[in-house]
C-alpha cells in the first residue's frame, strides 16, 4: 500500500516532466519597445529588428584588428546590428524620429510598427516624423507607393538630403547597383504628397525637439536634440556603427560615409560633448535600446547603457 502512494506522486512528476521537454522553442523576441523619461517627456525606443552587417569587411581598418576589437566584446562578424527609432511623447506633439528598414533589408528588419503599438501606440497618433538621413535602413518604414504607414504625419529632414536622395535625375543617372540607394526612399516617401518638409541646417522643429547639422555621413545627415527640464537627449543617428570598435577607436570609419573625413570629424566631436556633458546618447546602431553614456577612457570612449527600470 506505502508503495502504490509513493508511485502516484512520483508519476504525475515524470509526466510533468515529459510535457514540459516537449514544449516547442520559441525562437522569437518580444516586441522591441524600451521607454524612458527625460525632463517632462517620454521617450519610447522601437527596434525595427536586426541585420547582420560584416564588419570585418566594412570598417576602414585591417580586418584582424577589427575581429580582435570584436573578439574583445565576444563578438565576431557578421556582427548582429540593431536599427533603433525613437519616439518622443512632449505632450502636445507625438515624435518619430526615423522610421526603421520597412521592407528594403528584409524578413530580419521592418519590425517597427509592431514595436510601435506593443508600445501602446497606433501609427496614425504619430504628428512628425524626422529623419536622420535618407539611407534605406531609416526610411523605408515610412510606406511603399502611395501606402503611408503613418497616414497623418509630417515628414521631415535636413533639405541637403532631400535634394540628393529624392532626386529623380540622380536616380536616373545612377549604376544599376546605386539604384535601390534612390529609389527606395522615393517609394517611401511617396506617399506623403504635400506632407513631406526639408528644413535646413540647425532648426527647432517642435519645442523641445531640434535638428543639428553633422553632415558626413550623408550629405544631409542630421543629429536630433530633445531637451527637457534640463535633462538632454542627443539621437545621433549613423555617426557610428559598431560600440565594440568605434568607442575605444573612434577614428575608425565605415563603408557607408559619404564623406569618410567629414563623418569622423562629426563622430568625434559628439562623442567628446557627450562624454563632457555628460547628457543622455543614443544611436540607430547601438545594441537595442541603443541609449546611454559616455566616459573618457584613453584615447576613446566607455558606453554605458542605459540600466534597466521598469518604471521608466
Amino acid at each position: 500500500m506505502i508503495l502504490k502512494k509513493l508511485a502516484v506522486p512520483f508519476a504525475f512528476a515524470a509526466m510533468a516532466g515529459a510535457a514540459h521537454a516537449a514544449a516547442p522553442m520559441v525562437k522569437t523576441q518580444a516586441p522591441g519597445f524600451y521607454r524612458m523619461a527625460v525632463g517632462d517627456f517620454e521617450v519610447t525606443v522601437l527596434s525595427d529588428g536586426t541585420v547582420d552587417l560584416p564588419m570585418d569587411k566594412l570598417l576602414h581598418q585591417k580586418p584582424e584588428k577589427t575581429t580582435k576589437a570584436l573578439g574583445h566584446s565576444f563578438l565576431k562578424a557578421p556582427v548582429e546590428t540593431s536599427v533603433n527609432a525613437f519616439l518622443v511623447n512632449t505632450g502636445a506633439k507625438l515624435v518619430l524620429i526615423d522610421t526603421g528598414a520597412g521592407g528594403l533589408f528584409g524578413p530580419t528588419l521592418g519590425n517597427l510598427v509592431s514595436s510601435l503599438k506593443a508600445a501602446g501606440y497606433q501609427p496614425e497618433q504619430v504628428d512628425e516624423i524626422y529623419i536622420t538621413h535618407l539611407h534605406g535602413d531609416h526610411v523605408g518604414g515610412l510606406g511603399v507607393l502611395d501606402k503611408p504607414a503613418f497616414p497623418n504625419a509630417v515628414v521631415r529632414m535636413d533639405k541637403h538630403d532631400a535634394n540628393y536622395f529624392l532626386s529623380k535625375a540622380n536616380l536616373d543617372n545612377a549604376s544599376a547597383e546605386a539604384k535601390g540607394n534612390f529609389q527606395g526612399p522615393i517609394n517611401a516617401v511617396s506617399g506623403y504628397a504635400g506632407k513631406v518638409k526639408p528644413f535646413e541646417g540647425n532648426t527647432e522643429l517642435v519645442p523641445g525637439v531640434r535638428s543639428t547639422s553633422s553632415y558626413g555621413h550623408t550629405p544631409g545627415h542630421t543629429t536630433y536634440v530633445v531637451e527637457s527640464k534640463g535633462q538632454k537627449l542627443v539621437l545621433i543617428g549613423d555617426l557610428m556603427h559598431n560600440a565594440a570598435v568605434q568607442f575605444p577607436d573612434p577614428g575608425v570609419t565605415i563603408d557607408f560615409d559619404s564623406d569618410s573625413k567629414a563623418a569622423l570629424a562629426q563622430r568625434k566631436a559628439a562623442f567628446a560633448e557627450a562624454a563632457k556633458q555628460g547628457y543622455w546618447m543614443g544611436a540607430a546602431h547601438l545594441p537595442f535600446p541603443g541609449v546611454g553614456h559616455l566616459r573618457s577612457e584613453g584615447k576613446g570612449y566607455k558606453f554605458f547603457p542605459v540600466n534597466y527600470s521598469a518604471n521608466r
